[in-house]
């Protein structure tokens, strides 16, 4: 119970009823506050829309040896058809056994990203761990003029 002075009370205090509501009042703002930082860092489903890659191709070498995984999950390795089986000892003998070769890798867009990551584990089963992840060169948002401007061509994210 909360007491209150008045000038004409005398010795004795007198009972308020009022509740002083300012305490709640901050201890209110702080847990909004709490809540609102609290909030965007416990969301789960996260929606993702990679853009293009604007940042400067990687220089290709002379003789680039790119793998291509076709629409029907098919390998090519520069033009030659190649079986999945048979794409370490192939790979074994155009390098010459050279591990450290970069290899450009490159894919259809209906490919689905595990189809594709097989590829990338045959690759590094193989022992080839240089891989240069080729895409459409990307034109920075605000000076994008027309979608017929982009070339093919390593992206820069590659894994050494």
């Amino acid at each position: 119970m909360a007491g209150g002075i008045r000038e004409n009370s005398g010795d004795e205090l007198s009972e308020n009823h009022e509740i002083n509501v300012t305490p709640f009042i901050d201890v209110m703002l702080v847990l909004l506050i709490i809540f609102m930082v609290a909030a965007p860092l416990a969301t789960v489903d996260v929606n993702v829309d990679l853009p293009a890659s604007t940042a400067q191709p990687a220089e290709r070498p002379d003789e680039p040896l790119y793998l291509t995984v076709t629409e029907d999950l098919g390998l090519n390795l520069g033009n030659d058809t190649i079986d999945r089986a048979e794409l370490a000892t192939v790979l074994e003998r155009v390098t010459e056994g050279n591990k450290d070769t970069r290899i450009f890798l490159r894919a259809d867009k209906a490919i689905e990203y595990g189809q594709f990551m097989e590829v990338m584990n045959l690759l590094r089963d193989a022992g080839y761990l240089k891989i240069a992840l080729v895409g459409l060169e990307g034109v920075p948002a605000a000076a994008a003029p027309a979608a017929g401007a982009a070339t093919t061509g390593p992206a820069a994210g590659s894994t050494p």
